[in-house]
């Protein structure tokens, strides 16, 4: 086991755990948001004000600026030096500040046509309108703050540090939640509140990277040039990136335009099966990745391609690692974990049977969705961003037009499992791909086998279980440690890796108590 695959491992560990947290205040967020918010007219024009920034953070910001930005400042800190690699930082951040200063203007001057684009129903209501507006014009700064936090998240991502970025979203979920209860307890109009705590969350997600930035020697201060070429390469590199994040949105957008040919509900229990399989592909997909991409990109620009290679097939094996027991687990106890969630109220027992049906077609895909993350990373590491985009155009197609087939003969379920093939065709295709690039094996064999066995096994144990309500979600701690003792019991090395970082944080914990 390389130092590079157990830095891997270690930063996904920390990046995994404050994506938990920020999921946790995430749901909290949205009790407290529909307790002081509720479901009206202001509600819907906040929703629709925040979708807008939302949606350019999503395509400029942490994703696709983000894996741009990172080999190329790692490339440039290799072969020119520290001082070279901070002047191409702040020169990003001016070309940023310059270009979404832009955006964010003409976005104030021209807030009604905007929020008629994204909103046309809402013309019929000239209130809604003209709250819908005011608001777009108060959340919309937010997009600089937060690509702001996309460029800090690179550079301390290239340099080893993950905490603070991957705590960045918990930030704004504490502000919306403050902003929600200020407006409700002092008479204040909640959406206006919200909306400024928007604008304070992006502010704070700012700030609370500084004194990180400042601690691995990072100053805002200093050279910096328009004619960077090292931003010059970052933007070529974005240009793809930025494509594939709207792909992705397109792919959603579609899915859900089919679904609304289905019966009434199809929507729904797509929309609920599918927050159930993202929850651990959030929290352990993402950070692998997450936390790969940095190590991936040094070793590229070193030209350490053995090392390079070792690395992603380590990150690979502990995604399939995490993946595939989950994946397994969500199949086997479909129906309980939907009922003991949903099943209250105006959410019947025929609708957990659908949900269930549609979550076990998701889960399916869940192996191969998150292993194509590292792949991804792995192709981003070496400058080459075009590939992954058109596969994932290629993916778009066949996800589509499977799930037009199969939506005659399985209705909601056929668009569920259509976005699994076409997740699994997507993992096929990087792997093979890069595979060939590097004319190495990038999944390690007999560790994959072990993976699957075990999987196997949790799955069967679930499914005896899956009677036995609510016991069956109790004992899910108990068969993941099962899973984990069998696993290092086996002698697999992502076991190991996993065991290595409890018990170094077993020693850390008690080392807190002592001082």
């Amino acid at each position: 086991m390389t130092e590079h695959s157990r830095a891997i491992a270690k930063n996904a560990a920390v990046v995994a755990g404050a994506t938990l947290l920020s999921r946790v205040l995430g749901f909290v967020r949205d009790v407290i948001v529909a307790f002081a918010l509720g479901a009206g007219l202001f509600a819907d024009a906040f929703f629709v004000a925040f979708r807008i920034p939302n949606l350019l953070r999503r395509l400029f910001g942490e994703g696709s600026l983000t894996m741009a930005f990172i080999p190329v400042y790692s490339r440039v800190k290799e072969e020119e030096g520290e001082e070279a690699a901070q002047a191409m930082a702040r020169s990003a951040m001016i070309w940023l500040a310059v270009i979404l200063g832009g955006i964010t203007l003409a976005a104030e001057l021209l807030a009604g046509p905007l929020t008629m684009g994204i909103a046309p129903g809402f013309t019929k209501n000239a209130e809604l309108f003209a709250t819908t507006a005011a608001l777009v014009r108060i959340c919309f700064p937010y997009v600089i703050f937060i690509c702001g936090v996309a460029l800090c998240m690179g550079i301390l991502n290239a340099n080893d540090h993950f905490l603070a970025p991957a705590l960045a979203p918990s930030v704004l979920n504490v502000a919306l939640i403050g902003a929600a209860l200020i407006g409700y307890f002092t008479g204040l109009n909640v959406a206006y509140a919200m909306a400024y705590g928007v604008l304070a969350g992006g502010l704070g997600q700012w700030l609370v990277q500084q004194p990180f930035l400042r601690g691995i020697g990072f100053s805002w201060r200093g050279k910096w040039s328009w004619k960077n070429k090292g931003v010059a390469r970052m933007g070529l590199l974005m240009l793809p990136t930025v494509f594939g994040a709207a792909v992705y949105q397109l792919n959603i957008l579609l899915g859900t335009l089919l679904a609304s040919f289905l019966p009434v509900g199809s929507v729904s229990y797509l929309y609920y099966a599918d927050r159930l399989v993202q929850f651990p592909l959030g929290v352990f997909g993402i950070a692998v990745s997450t936390a790969a991409l940095p190590s991936l990109a040094k070793l590229a620009a070193r030209d350490e391609m053995e090392e390079y290679d070792g690395a992603l097939s380590m990150a690979l094996g502990l995604t399939l690692f995490i993946a595939l027991p989950a994946a397994a687990g969500l199949i086997a106890l479909a129906n309980p974990v939907i009922s003991l969630l949903f099943e209250r109220g105006a959410f019947t027992a025929e609708a957990v049977v659908a949900t269930a049906s549609a979550l076990v077609a998701y889960s399916a895909g869940l192996p191969f969705i998150a292993l194509s993350r590292p792949l991804v990373a792995g192709f981003y590491a070496l400058e080459d961003t075009k590939t992954p985009v058109k596969i994932a155009v290629a993916c778009l197609v066949v996800n589509i037009g499977l799930g037009v087939v199969l939506m005659q003969f399985m209705a909601h379920v056929g668009l569920a499992l259509a976005v699994s093939v076409s997740s699994l065709l997507n993992f096929v295709l990087l792997y093979v791909l890069l595979s060939r690039r590097r004319q190495a094996r990038l999944l390690p064999v007999v560790s994959t086998m072990k993976t699957v066995f075990l999987s196997v096994v949790v799955g069967l144990v679930a499914v005896l279980t899956a009677s036995w309500t609510p016991w069956c979600l109790l004992l899910i701690p108990v068969w993941a440690l099962a899973y984990i003792t069998l696993a290092y019991a086996l002698r697999q090395d992502e076991a190991r890796l996993v065991m290595d970082m409890l018990r170094s944080r077993t020693r850390r914990g008690r080392g807190g108590e002592r001082t």
